[in-house]
């Protein structure tokens, strides 16, 4: 009898090709206060047992998010002298702790994210209920330390009202020593009920300096004149992901593109973002899809964050904006509609 294929492993959602997943390494830049505001609640008499980390995708927050899981497993007695003297949420990434968190198998931490679909052969749109509802199994069980169960929402913006509501309920009632990292893009878009029982800590943006550092650490090179592309930290703003997508991997066509007709956002060559819509939508291409939705909200979120900052009065129609693409792509995916539309519509609405 012959044997059936073997089936294929199911991609990573957000992963960048060449560049390790936020479980896999130790790095960290810029975020020095949130890091040292983890520690301290660590070392403190009482620590919160729900944080919601937030910032702009792609700052930081699941690089953050597993450093903190990584030292509470590998440390989980906080009375330690060795918790007690830590000067950062540094492990050794040759600890056993670490090397099991990078497999992803690590049974005491539990990383909820968007499923792919192995019929459609996408991700979900959503962060389901049924994987908020893995909680329920997973803090029912006894941790196999014996000590902390921490659990990573990547991200929270994802859920579903169902899927909000699950992960209510277990905030509500937590475990002993539990412990909750939720992640969230836009925390002031999560259900009140949910902020109010976490601790939030927001993620700053990251100079330019901590930018440089940040991706000569995962080894992308600058240019002849020892710098990287002014255009690329600009267009980034702070978030490495979005430099990283510039700089390299699958989506590196689609980011140079797509920085390219941002330049000039009220007189978009029309005829340059046909041909960008093509690369996108072409079949077969979910991670030029994604990397174009990652960037334009990044866009998008960067442009409304100014305004508001300066009050200008067209944070509303950047919002809109916002709104549009958002549930335009999550109909397209859903309903598996033309994705070259989506991309125009957007453009379009950008030149307006």
């Amino acid at each position: 009898m012959a044997k059936a294929p073997a089936m294929a492993p199911a991609p990573i959602l957000d992963a960048i090709e060449g560049v390790p997943l936020p479980r896999e390494h130790g790095h960290l830049f810029g975020h020095g206060e949130a890091e040292q505001e983890l520690l301290s609640a660590y070392q403190s008499e009482r620590m919160h047992h729900a944080w919601i980390l937030g910032g702009p995708k792609g700052v930081g927050k699941a690089t953050l998010a597993f450093r903190f899981a990584r030292f509470v497993l590998e440390n989980p007695q906080r009375n330690s002298p060795v918790v007690q003297t830590a000067t950062s949420l540094s492990v050794p990434e040759t600890s056993h702790t670490a090397r099991m968190i990078a497999a992803g198998s690590h049974a005491d931490l539990l990383h909820l994210k968007r499923p792919w679909d192995e019929k459609t052969k996408r991700f979900k749109r959503d962060l389901p209920v049924d994987e908020v509802r893995r909680t329920v199994s997973f803090f029912g069980s006894t941790s196999a330390g014996g000590t902390w169960r921490i659990c990573i929402v990547d991200a929270a913006d994802d859920m579903n009202a169902s899927a909000a509501n699950a992960l209510l309920k277990v905030l509500e009632e937590p475990p002993e020593r539990s412990l909750f990292l939720v992640l969230s893009h836009n925390p002031g878009r999560l259900l009140p009920t949910i902020r109010s029982r976490c601790r939030r800590l927001e993620l700053r943006r990251l100079d330019d300096g901590q930018m440089s550092q940040t991706l000569g650490a995962f080894g992308f090179s600058p240019d002849e004149a020892g710098a990287y592309s002014p255009a690329v930290l600009a267009m980034a703003d702070g978030c490495p992901r979005h430099a990283m997508l510039a700089l390299g991997g699958e989506g590196r066509e689609v980011a140079d593109r797509f920085f390219g007709l941002m330049q000039s956002v009220l007189a978009i060559d029309m005829a340059e973002g046909h041909r960008f819509a093509d690369l996108v939508a072409a079949r077969g291409s979910d991670d030029a899809w994604y990397t174009f939705l990652d960037l334009a909200r990044g866009f998008l979120s960067d442009r409304v964050r100014k305004d508001a900052q300066q009050g200008a009065g067209s944070l509303v129609r950047w919002a809109e904006v916002w709104e549009k693409v958002s549930d335009a792509a999550a109909a397209a995916d859903a309903l598996n509609l033309d994705r070259k539309q989506v991309v125009l519509n957007f453009l379009k609405d950008l030149r307006g």
